[in-house]
């Protein structure tokens, strides 16, 4: 397992994960590995805000496009 050091945290958010960490009966440290953890597992937040207000759920079906080949970049030479 890795490990890792956060400097120069605002004291503000060092005081809010402690309160949180507390609310969930975790320590600091836990707290910040499971908010890393669900964070890194989300959706993209465009695509997770499509999906909460049209998605299956609300009897739409969103698919995404297909990937097309990128329009080559114009010149400006003269």
């Amino acid at each position: 397992m890795a490990s890792m050091t956060i400097r120069n945290l605002d004291d503000s958010l060092k005081a809010k994960l402690r309160v949180r960490a507390a609310e969930h009966g975790r320590s600091m440290e836990e707290e910040a590995r499971v908010l890393l953890r669900d964070a890194l597992a989300a959706p993209p937040h465009s695509l997770d805000v499509a999906q909460r207000l049209f998605g299956k759920r609300h009897g739409v079906d969103l698919k995404l496009p297909p990937r097309v080949k990128a329009r080559p970049l114009p010149e400006f030479d003269e």
